[in-house]
């Protein structure tokens, strides 16, 4: 553990996916106490939302002391993001690549929009710590995923609300086989196995086929991401 966090609270984003798992399971082996949030938007992958209280279960069977440290769970409703957006993640269409160089699942000022939330509750529970599983190593490209756009929100949060925030990306500079590998090193087969089985990543919500990475459709940008991972991670093992 950290000697730094050792005594201090965290506030996770907390999806109910393999990143932001791998995300509570860092956060819960450095701080004193662990509080997550997450949103409900009209995404159209909503079924990652109900993933969570099985997820906390699982994490909570573990280890005692990730039990013990684990607190309230939020859950925010913000269906404006999904009126004021045209995408793939909050609209009944087929994903495809855009003129700028984005695939159409990229939700504008999403990331922006769950920090300053994030933030907000942050300050009123006395929180400084927001963890999240950003990552720009191996992504879709979104440019609010990005370490200069975390950092930079980092800055706005601080000065806006005067509260010096800090913004944990534990994933941005590693590749979805190391997000597999901290997650083992973290909590070991039972912990990889726990994603595995009851995260979800799907774009399209699918949780019917089952695969050797957990469920999913198996074609949408998330599940390759996913799967190509899970495939180098065993790989290396």
């Amino acid at each position: 553990m950290s000697d730094a966090y050792s005594s201090q609270t965290a506030l996770v984003l907390f999806s109910g996916g393999q990143d932001s798992t791998t995300c509570l399971a860092w956060a819960l082996s450095r701080f004193a106490r662990v509080e997550t949030l997450g949103f409900e938007y009209g995404q159209r992958h909503a079924v990652e939302l109900d993933c969570r209280d099985r997820l906390f279960e699982g994490i909570k069977g573990l280890r005692a002391d990730w039990a013990s440290k684990l607190g309230e769970s939020h859950t925010l409703s913000i269906p404006t993001l999904a009126a004021v957006s045209e995408t793939a993640l909050t609209r009944d269409v087929a994903i495809t690549m855009g003129a700028d160089g984005l695939p159409n699942t990229f939700v504008p000022g999403r990331n922006l929009v769950f920090l300053t939330f994030a933030a907000a509750l942050a300050y009123r529970r006395g929180i400084t710590h927001i963890v999240g599983g950003m990552c720009e190593t191996d992504y879709s490209g979104y440019p609010d995923c990005r370490d200069e756009t975390i950092r930079a929100m980092q800055s706005a949060l601080s000065l806006g609300m005067a509260r010096s925030f800090e913004l944990h990306t534990p994933l941005m500079w590693i590749d979805k086989a190391a997000t597999w590998k901290l997650a083992h090193d973290l909590g070991g087969d039972p912990l990889v196995d726990l994603i595995r089985e009851q995260s979800h990543t799907c774009y399209l919500g699918e949780r019917g086929a089952q695969h050797d990475w957990g469920y999913g459709c198996g074609e949408c940008p998330a599940c390759s991401l996913r799967a190509k991972g899970w495939r180098e991670f065993v790989a290396a093992k």
